[in-house]
């Protein structure tokens, strides 16, 4: 009888271990995904410092033609940040989406059932 106390315990402290592992794994999830956002801000705001300054230039020297193509390189960075912030979104979206709430609790209800079950079952046969 003891025993099987002893397992019992054990059986749940290693649940509830695993249970807090998979909620650090999400928050590291988390923290890289914002990681990898602030990179890509980083990337972009050093871009619009070489399109501010090329700008600066341009207008100084009051050419048209450098303005105008300085114009178009900003727009095309702007273009490309809006590409990369729906991609990211769209993945995010999908990733938050792609499995239903109603599933992940059926899942979790099934198996903490298949679990009490099955401790239940070596419970008795650790009694005979």
């Amino acid at each position: 009888m003891e025993g099987a106390k002893i397992y019992a315990e054990n059986a749940i402290r290693k649940k509830n271990e695993s249970l807090n592992y998979l909620r650090m794994a999400s928050k590291v999830d988390a923290v890289s995904s914002k990681v990898q956002s602030a990179l890509t801000m980083k990337g972009v705001t050093k871009n619009m410092g070489y399109v501010v300054k090329a700008l600066d230039k341009a207008i100084n020297s009051m050419d048209l033609q450098k303005v105008s193509a300085v114009m178009e390189q900003f727009e095309q960075q702007f273009e490309d940040l809006d590409v990369r912030t729906s991609v990211v979104e769209d993945a995010m979206g999908t990733e938050a989406k792609s499995v239903p709430t109603g599933a992940i609790t059926s899942a979790s209800t099934d198996r903490s059932y298949a679990e009490e079950d099955a401790l239940t079952r070596r419970l008795a046969a650790l009694r005979n």
